[in-house]
Protein backbone atom coordinates (compact mmCIF):
# COMPACT_ATOMS: atom_id res chain seq x y z
CA UNK A 1 0.00 0.00 0.00
CA UNK A 2 2.94 2.39 0.68
CA UNK A 3 3.87 1.84 -2.68
CA UNK A 4 0.81 2.70 -4.11
CA UNK A 5 -0.92 5.27 -2.22
CA UNK A 6 2.92 7.18 -1.36
CA UNK A 7 2.25 7.67 2.05
CA UNK A 8 5.50 7.87 4.33
CA UNK A 9 4.35 7.41 7.63
CA UNK A 10 2.17 4.59 9.80
CA UNK A 11 2.43 2.19 11.87
CA UNK A 12 1.91 -1.84 10.23
CA UNK A 13 -1.92 -2.51 10.51
CA UNK A 14 -3.05 -6.24 10.23
CA UNK A 15 -4.74 -7.89 7.45
CA UNK A 16 -8.50 -7.49 7.95
CA UNK A 17 -11.22 -9.25 5.93
CA UNK A 18 -14.64 -8.35 7.38
CA UNK A 19 -14.76 -4.48 8.08
CA UNK A 20 -18.44 -3.12 9.09
CA UNK A 21 -19.27 0.50 10.11
CA UNK A 22 -18.54 2.35 12.67
CA UNK A 23 -15.31 0.41 12.79
CA UNK A 24 -12.02 2.39 12.15
CA UNK A 25 -10.72 2.05 8.12
CA UNK A 26 -7.37 2.96 6.71
CA UNK A 27 -7.41 5.99 5.17
CA UNK A 28 -4.84 7.92 2.74
CA UNK A 29 -5.12 12.07 2.72
CA UNK A 30 -3.04 14.89 1.14
CA UNK A 31 -0.08 15.67 3.24
CA UNK A 32 1.05 19.65 4.71
CA UNK A 33 4.45 19.25 2.94
CA UNK A 34 6.86 17.26 0.94
CA UNK A 35 9.37 15.56 2.64
CA UNK A 36 13.01 16.81 1.49
CA UNK A 37 14.74 14.98 -0.90
CA UNK A 38 12.07 12.28 -1.10
CA UNK A 39 10.43 11.14 -4.75
CA UNK A 40 7.03 10.57 -2.93
CA UNK A 41 3.93 12.97 -3.13
CA UNK A 42 3.25 14.36 0.42
CA UNK A 43 0.46 12.19 1.89
CA UNK A 44 -0.55 10.78 5.18
CA UNK A 45 -2.17 7.44 6.48
CA UNK A 46 -4.38 7.34 9.39
CA UNK A 47 -7.51 5.63 10.71
CA UNK A 48 -10.79 6.89 10.80
CA UNK A 49 -14.51 5.69 12.10
CA UNK A 50 -16.47 4.60 8.66
CA UNK A 51 -19.80 6.20 8.90
CA UNK A 52 -20.25 10.16 8.19
CA UNK A 53 -20.86 12.62 10.23
CA UNK A 54 -21.11 16.20 9.04
CA UNK A 55 -19.26 18.92 11.39
CA UNK A 56 -22.68 20.67 12.33
CA UNK A 57 -24.57 17.31 13.89
CA UNK A 58 -25.50 18.17 17.28
CA UNK A 59 -25.84 14.25 18.39
CA UNK A 60 -24.69 11.97 16.15
CA UNK A 61 -26.82 9.61 17.59
CA UNK A 62 -29.72 11.31 16.41
CA UNK A 63 -28.42 10.82 12.47
CA UNK A 64 -28.62 8.67 10.18
CA UNK A 65 -25.42 6.81 9.81
CA UNK A 66 -23.56 7.85 6.31
CA UNK A 67 -21.57 5.06 4.98
CA UNK A 68 -21.91 5.99 1.41
CA UNK A 69 -22.28 9.11 -0.57
CA UNK A 70 -23.82 9.67 -4.13
CA UNK A 71 -21.63 10.98 -7.02
CA UNK A 72 -24.24 11.81 -8.73
CA UNK A 73 -25.42 14.39 -6.23
CA UNK A 74 -22.60 14.81 -3.45
CA UNK A 75 -21.70 18.50 -4.65
CA UNK A 76 -25.23 19.41 -3.53
CA UNK A 77 -25.63 17.34 -0.38
CA UNK A 78 -25.29 19.69 2.61
CA UNK A 79 -23.90 16.73 4.62
CA UNK A 80 -20.52 15.95 1.85
CA UNK A 81 -20.89 19.65 0.45
CA UNK A 82 -17.73 21.22 2.77
CA UNK A 83 -16.26 17.25 2.57
CA UNK A 84 -16.09 16.90 -1.13
CA UNK A 85 -14.70 20.61 -1.42
CA UNK A 86 -12.06 20.28 1.48
CA UNK A 87 -11.34 16.76 2.40
CA UNK A 88 -11.45 14.47 -0.29
CA UNK A 89 -9.56 10.96 0.92
CA UNK A 90 -8.71 7.59 -0.82
CA UNK A 91 -9.64 4.31 1.00
CA UNK A 92 -7.31 1.05 -0.07
CA UNK A 93 -9.23 -2.06 -0.18
CA UNK A 94 -8.49 -5.25 -1.92
CA UNK A 95 -12.14 -5.31 -2.52
CA UNK A 96 -15.73 -5.31 -1.05
CA UNK A 97 -18.33 -7.60 -0.44
CA UNK A 98 -21.91 -6.85 -2.02
CA UNK A 99 -24.71 -9.21 -1.55
CA UNK A 100 -27.36 -10.19 -4.84
CA UNK A 101 -31.35 -9.60 -2.92
CA UNK A 102 -33.34 -11.75 -5.56
CA UNK A 103 -37.31 -10.45 -5.49
CA UNK A 104 -39.01 -12.91 -3.27
CA UNK A 105 -41.32 -14.23 -6.53
CA UNK A 106 -38.16 -15.34 -8.15
CA UNK A 107 -37.29 -17.96 -5.10
CA UNK A 108 -33.83 -17.71 -5.09
CA UNK A 109 -31.86 -16.84 -1.98
CA UNK A 110 -29.78 -13.62 -1.07
CA UNK A 111 -26.07 -14.38 -2.22
CA UNK A 112 -23.08 -12.45 -1.06
CA UNK A 113 -20.27 -11.24 -3.51
CA UNK A 114 -16.40 -11.16 -2.95
CA UNK A 115 -15.69 -8.10 -5.61
CA UNK A 116 -11.99 -7.86 -6.66
CA UNK A 117 -10.12 -6.72 -9.01
CA UNK A 118 -9.48 -9.25 -11.38
CA UNK A 119 -5.59 -8.87 -11.40
CA UNK A 120 -5.46 -8.80 -7.91
CA UNK A 121 -3.65 -6.14 -5.91
CA UNK A 122 -4.58 -2.97 -3.84
CA UNK A 123 -7.00 -0.60 -5.25
CA UNK A 124 -8.25 2.80 -4.28
CA UNK A 125 -12.00 4.12 -3.32
CA UNK A 126 -12.77 7.69 -3.65
CA UNK A 127 -13.71 9.15 -0.29
CA UNK A 128 -14.72 12.14 1.97
CA UNK A 129 -13.71 13.02 5.43
CA UNK A 130 -15.15 14.96 7.96
CA UNK A 131 -14.19 15.69 12.05
CA UNK A 132 -16.93 16.06 14.36
CA UNK A 133 -16.25 18.01 17.25
CA UNK A 134 -18.77 17.40 20.40
CA UNK A 135 -19.78 19.70 23.03
CA UNK A 136 -16.69 18.52 25.84
CA UNK A 137 -14.21 19.06 22.81
CA UNK A 138 -13.34 15.66 21.38
CA UNK A 139 -13.12 14.51 17.89
CA UNK A 140 -13.89 11.89 16.17
CA UNK A 141 -12.36 11.60 12.61
CA UNK A 142 -15.28 9.87 10.34
CA UNK A 143 -15.44 8.81 6.63
CA UNK A 144 -17.42 7.83 3.60
CA UNK A 145 -17.28 5.97 0.32
CA UNK A 146 -18.51 7.31 -2.56
CA UNK A 147 -20.68 5.22 -4.64
CA UNK A 148 -21.70 5.72 -8.34
CA UNK A 149 -24.29 3.44 -10.72
CA UNK A 150 -22.98 -0.14 -11.07
CA UNK A 151 -21.26 -1.01 -14.81
CA UNK A 152 -22.89 -4.05 -16.80
CA UNK A 153 -20.38 -6.35 -14.67
CA UNK A 154 -21.71 -5.60 -11.50
CA UNK A 155 -25.10 -4.69 -12.42
CA UNK A 156 -26.54 -8.37 -12.15
CA UNK A 157 -25.66 -8.25 -8.64
CA UNK A 158 -26.10 -4.75 -7.42
CA UNK A 159 -27.22 -1.55 -9.00
CA UNK A 160 -24.19 0.97 -7.51
CA UNK A 161 -20.63 0.15 -6.75
CA UNK A 162 -17.53 2.19 -5.05
CA UNK A 163 -15.96 4.74 -7.33
CA UNK A 164 -12.28 3.38 -7.94
CA UNK A 165 -10.01 6.69 -8.10
CA UNK A 166 -6.89 5.13 -10.60
CA UNK A 167 -3.32 5.72 -9.34
CA UNK A 168 -2.34 8.30 -12.43
CA UNK A 169 -5.25 10.24 -10.89
CA UNK A 170 -4.42 10.41 -7.01
CA UNK A 171 -2.49 13.18 -6.95
CA UNK A 172 -5.65 15.06 -8.76
CA UNK A 173 -8.51 13.51 -6.59
CA UNK A 174 -6.57 14.51 -3.29
CA UNK A 175 -6.12 17.77 -4.84
CA UNK A 176 -8.40 20.04 -2.76
CA UNK A 177 -6.38 23.36 -2.61
CA UNK A 178 -6.42 23.93 -6.55
CA UNK A 179 -8.87 21.41 -7.45
CA UNK A 180 -13.05 21.90 -7.08
CA UNK A 181 -15.15 19.59 -6.81
CA UNK A 182 -16.55 20.31 -10.57
CA UNK A 183 -12.74 19.62 -11.70
CA UNK A 184 -13.11 16.11 -10.18
CA UNK A 185 -16.72 14.76 -11.68
CA UNK A 186 -14.63 12.75 -14.46
CA UNK A 187 -13.47 10.42 -11.93
CA UNK A 188 -16.12 9.57 -9.96
CA UNK A 189 -17.95 7.46 -13.04
CA UNK A 190 -17.89 3.42 -13.55
CA UNK A 191 -14.88 1.78 -13.72
CA UNK A 192 -14.43 -0.63 -16.72
CA UNK A 193 -16.00 -3.09 -17.19
CA UNK A 194 -13.41 -6.29 -16.78
CA UNK A 195 -11.57 -4.23 -13.82
CA UNK A 196 -13.67 -6.22 -10.93
CA UNK A 197 -14.78 -10.26 -10.97
CA UNK A 198 -17.40 -11.13 -8.61
CA UNK A 199 -16.39 -14.59 -6.52
CA UNK A 200 -19.78 -15.92 -4.81
CA UNK A 201 -18.81 -16.34 -0.72
CA UNK A 202 -20.46 -18.30 2.09
CA UNK A 203 -23.13 -16.08 4.06
CA UNK A 204 -21.08 -15.76 7.03
CA UNK A 205 -19.64 -12.48 5.86
CA UNK A 206 -22.47 -11.15 6.94
CA UNK A 207 -21.48 -11.69 10.44
CA UNK A 208 -19.12 -9.37 11.62
CA UNK A 209 -17.33 -11.40 14.81
CA UNK A 210 -16.65 -13.80 11.33
CA UNK A 211 -13.35 -12.07 10.30
CA UNK A 212 -10.88 -14.73 8.96
CA UNK A 213 -9.74 -14.90 4.97
CA UNK A 214 -12.07 -18.36 4.85
CA UNK A 215 -14.86 -15.56 4.41
CA UNK A 216 -13.19 -15.10 0.67
CA UNK A 217 -12.93 -18.80 -0.35
CA UNK A 218 -15.47 -19.40 -3.39
CA UNK A 219 -18.72 -21.02 -2.65
CA UNK A 220 -20.84 -23.49 -5.19
CA UNK A 221 -23.92 -21.85 -5.53
CA UNK A 222 -26.44 -24.11 -5.70
CA UNK A 223 -29.90 -23.64 -8.37
CA UNK A 224 -32.73 -22.69 -6.76
CA UNK A 225 -35.37 -25.57 -6.17
CA UNK A 226 -38.06 -26.00 -8.82
CA UNK A 227 -41.68 -26.20 -7.18
CA UNK A 228 -43.23 -29.15 -7.51
CA UNK A 229 -45.56 -30.32 -10.17
CA UNK A 230 -49.20 -30.99 -8.99
CA UNK A 231 -50.94 -33.92 -10.67
CA UNK A 232 -52.67 -32.49 -14.34
CA UNK A 233 -56.60 -33.71 -13.79
CA UNK A 234 -56.53 -34.19 -17.44
CA UNK A 235 -53.51 -37.13 -16.96
CA UNK A 236 -54.77 -39.92 -18.56
CA UNK A 237 -53.67 -41.86 -16.33
CA UNK A 238 -56.07 -40.18 -13.52
CA UNK A 239 -58.85 -40.36 -15.92
CA UNK A 240 -61.94 -42.90 -15.91
CA UNK A 241 -62.90 -42.00 -19.39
Amino acid sequence: MRELLGYLEHEDFPARFNIAPTQPILVVVSGDRQERGSNLPDRRALLVRWGFTPAWVKDPKEFPLLINARAETVIGKASFRAAMRHRRILIPASGFYEWHRPSKESGEKSQAYWIRPRHGGVIAFAGLMETWSSADGSEVDTAAILTTSANRTMRPIHDRMPVVIKPEDFAHWLDCKTQEPREVLDLMGPVQEDFFEAIPVSERVNKVANMGPELQVAITIEPPAKPSKKPDPSDGQLSLL
